[in-house]
């Protein structure tokens, strides 16, 4: 996901020039992208319906999982934000660097413990997992298994974000060590990737355009962005290539929200994480935001929800340990460096 931060401001979503500390009827959001792709999307509807009911404008700023994270660890001491959005394992970060303060947002009986933080620093609102991508002009089925990747017709043709800096990339070296049994061997995976990569990429996001256009082949991504981003990219098709045991697979990756520790206009901050959080705003999760609601009580029948569930079939889901990934992943992002580096 991308790491270049933009300020939106469309609608609802007014990036004033006066400081946000002297304003009292505004709330800003940093967010991980994706939830703002698409038209509609997801975000632009919500932001829009929680200013008419509350008159607070949204001020936005958009980058990448572990780029929002960053901005509010260098802000620490002059907090802006008072609301964030990422993704495992940045946002368990962000709670791990007392970046979060506890909230119990309304409705919180109706998620699901996989789905919050037991000390109530972050819940889930909008549910994905993570995928590859290709383009369905240029070839005329996925590749079945990763192996298939390996294949001399994909040299400089895949490309995937950066694990370590975009949660996506991150991804993609976990489900590595999952579909071949261990870090080695998904390490000695993604070194013999390298031939056909085309380079490190510090957007997932951007890769769909790519592969859109057959620049690329593959990519990775996530349900939630790819689905939106099919809209304008109608040559990109989701699969999930299958280890050496033929077993298809992904994980949970969920958007989370948190209460940002010392927000400037915390009261604002906990209205907009109940806003998103309500029935109302989950139920168009899917019919607008190609993503899955996350309260237990809100069971979709749109056709968007029906394809996410679908495209899930015969797909293993297994569970990262979040707060072991993150205590590992600066040895693992370097053991992925010296793996995948050029000679």
């Amino acid at each position: 996901m991308k790491t270049q931060l933009m300020a939106v401001a469309a609608c609802a979503l007014a990036f004033a020039v006066t400081p946000a500390h002297a304003q009292s009827n505004v709330v800003t959001i940093y967010s991980a992208d994706g939830l703002h792709d698409g038209s509609p999307s997801w975000y632009g509807e919500e932001f829009k319906a929680f200013t008419k009911q509350t008159g607070i404008k949204v001020q936005y700023i958009e980058a990448g999982s572990s780029g929002v994270v960053d901005r509010l660890s260098k802000e620490k001491s002059n907090t802006q934000a008072d609301v964030i959005v990422s993704i495992p394992p940045f946002i368990q970060k962000a709670a791990a660097d007392g970046l979060l303060q506890a909230y119990t947002p309304a409705g919180a009986d109706k998620i699901d413990s996989s789905d919050k933080d037991p000390k109530g620093l972050f819940y889930s609102i909008v549910g994905n997992y993570p995928n590859f991508i290709y383009n369905k002009m240029m070839l005329k089925s996925p590749p079945k298994t990763y192996d298939d990747l390996l294949a001399p017709q994909y040299k400089q043709k895949i490309q995937y974000s950066t694990p370590g800096q975009a949660a996506d990339g991150t991804a993609v070296m976990l489900q590595a060590f999952h579909a071949f049994g261990g870090k080695p061997a998904g390490f000695a995976y993604l070194s013999k990737l390298q031939t056909n990569n085309l380079g490190p990429s510090a957007s997932t996001g951007k890769l769909t355009a790519l592969v859109n256009k057959g620049e690329i082949y593959v990519a990775n991504g996530d349900m939630q962005m790819n689905l939106a981003q099919m809209r304008d990219n109608p040559n990109i098709a989701v699969f999930f290539p299958a280890g050496p045991d033929g077993k298809r697979a992904t994980f949970a990756l969920p958007y989370a929200i948190g209460l940002v520790a010392g927000a400037p206009h915390a009261a604002n901050g906990k209205k907009l994480i109940d806003f998103l959080l309500s029935v109302k705003a989950q139920e168009n999760v899917s019919k607008i935001g190609q993503g899955l609601p996350v309260r237990t009580d809100v069971q979709p029948n749109d056709s968007n929800f029906k394809t996410l569930h679908a495209m899930l079939q015969g797909v293993e889901i297994w569970q990262p340990d979040w707060n072991q990934t993150l205590q590992n992943l600066s040895a693992d992002v370097a053991a992925y460096n010296k793996a995948t580096a050029s000679d």
